[in-house]
C-alpha cells in the first residue's frame, strides 16, 4: 500500500487469472499525485498488453509533467486535464495500430481517478469501472460503455440479464479505435471513510456486488490484502479472464472501518 504526504492512499494488484496465458489488463497508482489508472487490452498477439501500458504511461507522465501535488488544482480543471490525458492516450495507441503491423486493431479500455482536495475526479472509456464504498454500501459510479448497458439503458435488459448475457465484454468505446475519444468524466464529493475501487471486467464478471461489499467491510488498513482478496475470490469462482484492482481512499477511513468491525 502507498501513503502519500497528502493523506491519499492506494493500493493495486494485477493477475492474469486461470485461463489467459498473458495479461492484457495494466494499472498505475500515483498517491503523490493522487492518481490512479486501470486500463484493459484488447487485440492480438501481446497488443492488448501494448495498448494498456501505453494507456496508463501516457497519462500518468501527462500528469507527471504538470508538476502540481494533487490538491493543487480544482476539480473542474482536473476533470477537464483527465479528458485531456486520455486523448493523448487514445493519439498514441491509434498511431502505433496504424502504423506497425502487428499491432493493427488493438485497443485499450480506461479507468482514471484523480483526487482533487475533498472531490475526486473520474473519467473512463469502455466498460473497466470505478465504484464507491461508502457506509456500507457499493455504489457504480461510472456506466460502461458496452452494448449490453445500452440495452438496459432502454430498458431491454435488466442489470441481471446483462450479467450473464453473452454479449457483456463488447464495448463500444475503446482508446486506439478512432483518431478521437469521447472520455465520460465526473467529480464526486470524497468523504474520509469512503473506498474507492477501479477494477477490470475480469473481477466483475464473476464477482458479485454483494461479495465485493464484503471484502470491502472487513478491508482494514491493508488495501493491498483487500485487493489481493478480490483477486483470489474471482480465481476461485474460475478466473476467465485477467483481473485487477485498485483501491484508494483518504488516509484514516479504514482504521475508521476497522474500529467498527
Amino acid at each position: 500500500m502507498v501513503k502519500s504526504a497528502k493523506s491519499i492512499v492506494m493500493g493495486g494488484l494485477t493477475h492474469p487469472g486461470r485461463v489467459r496465458a498473458e495479461n492484457e489488463d495494466c494499472i498505475v497508482t500515483r498517491s503523490d499525485l493522487g492518481l490512479a489508472v486501470l486500463a484493459d487490452g484488447m487485440g492480438g498477439h501481446q497488443a492488448g498488453e501494448v495498448a494498456s501500458r501505453m494507456a496508463v504511461d501516457a497519462i500518468a507522465e501527462f500528469f507527471s509533467s504538470q508538476r502540481r501535488p494533487a490538491s493543487g488544482q480544482k476539480a473542474a480543471d482536473k476533470s477537464k486535464a483527465i479528458a485531456e490525458a486520455i486523448q493523448k492516450a487514445n493519439a498514441a495507441i491509434y498511431e502505433a495500430a496504424q502504423t506497425r503491423p502487428e499491432y493493427k486493431g488493438m485497443g485499450s479500455t480506461v479507468v482514471v481517478a484523480m483526487f482533487a482536495g475533498d472531490r475526486l475526479c473520474i473519467g473512463h472509456v469502455g466498460d473497466s469501472r470505478l465504484y464507491r464504498f461508502r457506509g456500507d454500501a457499493l455504489e457504480q459510479l461510472t456506466k460502461d460503455h458496452s452494448v449490453v448497458q445500452e440495452l438496459v439503458n432502454r430498458g431491454l435488459f435488466t442489470p441481471e440479464e446483462a450479467r450473464q448475457s453473452i454479449a457483456k465484454n463488447l464495448v463500444t468505446r475503446a482508446l486506439g479505435v478512432d483518431q478521437t475519444i469521447e472520455a465520460d468524466t465526473a467529480a464526486t464529493t470524497v468523504q474520509p471513510d469512503d473506498l474507492y475501487l477501479l477494477c477490470s471486467d475480469g473481477l466483475t464478471d464473476v464477482v458479485s456486488d454483494e461479495q465485493i461489499a464484503e471484502i470491502l467491510r472487513h478491508a482494514g488498513r491493508d488495501l493491498d490484502a483487500a485487493a489481493r482478496n478480490m483477486i483470489d475470490r474471482a480465481n476461485e469462482q474460475g478466473g476467465p479472464d485477467n483481473v485487477s484492482v485498485i483501491l484508494a481512499g483518504i488516509d484514516g477511513q479504514s482504521a475508521k472501518r476497522e474500529n467498527r468491525a
